[in-house]
């Protein structure tokens, strides 16, 4: 029997959904992981998620519903990290095309249900965003969790909605949801984490990353992307939390608002409404900002100096740990000059590596 997971938001919630079922499901047949392909501008130059025209390689899974596999690419200029996610996972991952708003995400997910006939379907969700109301200030990207959602609780079949690392993503403190949280269904644990631990070193999901630092033992205060608010991590990051469906849906104002949406881009109007902006427009302003800047070449000798500043102003601010996207932004430098970025941190100060973040130095070293 097939186990469905959907990844709410896409990205590192697919990665923590191949984590979770490691954790709940164990050596048991490989799980359908169904989630977008929205990797942001770090990684996919062009604004908003991509569909299925966007790929090459992908293979009909059902006639609502393409496969991700791991010789699929996708088309230039566009980027995605669930190719080479497939091909280090045992997963079938999904494809989520949210063009057709929430009543296409439902028909997607009651096809994929009729043809799988799964033993279970987890909603996913890593850090809590999928129950903000959508009002809240500093709610950054509401509109792909409130769209899997209002698909989910519309989908003819029992679905169990999970919300790992509350707080982790930088976008709801804990406490702004702790009344939603219902049992805790599991702690993750470094042992949950080696599921993942070779994909942990590419992927830039932020919000994964930390609940994978916590499952390992981490603790501490975390800087993360656009220097939002610092996010502690405590020994409840690592939990996941089952939460009511029907709870969820009666919080998220956005999700209520879309569920009969057609279009994406009607739902992105409902978006500008209720948390007055739409992600994507965020998506787009900053992709013509990115075009118009020069980032900064990757000078070690520079880089080290850089590295010196920005850590003694992040001690001042009370940061213990950073993520990689993080340093990459401080530092004024391209996003696809990450991965040469950490590799020369890790192997500079290996010590400073507390994978898959970056410890501040607790004094100049």
């Amino acid at each position: 029997m097939t186990r469905l997971i959907v990844a709410a938001g896409g990205g590192g919630d697919a990665v923590a959904a191949a984590m979770l079922h490691a954790a709940l499901y164990g050596d048991e047949n490989p799980a359908v992981i169904l989630t977008y392909a929205w990797d942001r501008l770090l990684i996919d130059p062009l604004p908003g998620p991509r569909r299925p025209t966007d790929f090459t390689g992908l293979e009909r899974l059902t006639p609502a519903v393409w496969t991700v596999p791991a010789q699929s690419r996708p088309i230039a200029p566009a980027g995605s990290t669930l190719p080479r996610l497939a091909a280090e996972t045992p997963h079938t991952l999904a494809l989520l095309d949210p063009y057709h708003g929430a009543e296409g995400l439902t028909h997607q997910l009651e096809d994929l249900v009729s043809h799988l006939a799964p033993e279970s379907i987890d909603l996913l969700d890593v850090g809590g965003d999928i129950l903000a109301r959508g009002d809240e200030p500093i709610l950054k990207s509401p509109l792909a969790d409130a769209l899997t959602l209002a698909a989910c609780c519309q989908v003819n079949a029992p679905v169990r909605l999970l919300v790992a690392g509350p707080g982790l993503d930088g976008e709801l403190p804990p406490e702004e949801v702790g009344d939603l949280l219902g049992t805790v269904v599991h702690t993750f644990t470094a042992r949950d984490v080696e599921a993942i631990s070779s994909v942990l070193e590419w992927h830039p999901s932020e919000a994964t990353a930390l609940l994978a630092a916590t499952a390992r033992g981490v603790r501490g205060t975390c800087e993360i992307r656009d220097a939002g608010p610092p996010v502690p991590l405590t020994d409840e990051s690592p939990t996941v939390h089952e939460v009511d469906l029907d709870d969820a849906v009666g919080r998220n104002q956005l999700a209520r608002a879309t569920m009969s949406t057609a279009h994406l881009d009607e739902a992105e109007a409902h978006s500008r409404v209720i948390c007055g902006h739409s992600e994507i427009d965020h998506e787009r302003n900053k992709a013509l900002r990115l075009k118009e800047q020069q980032p900064a070449k990757l000078d070690p000798a520079t880089i080290w100096a850089q590295l010196d500043q920005f850590e003694t102003e992040a001690r001042a601010r009370g940061v213990t740990h950073t993520t990689f996207r993080r340093i990459t932004e401080a530092l004024n430098l391209n996003g696809s000059q990450r991965t040469d970025l950490r590799q020369l941190l890790v192997s500079g100060r290996p010590e400073q590596y507390d994978a898959p973040l970056w410890r501040i130095a607790t004094q100049p070293e």
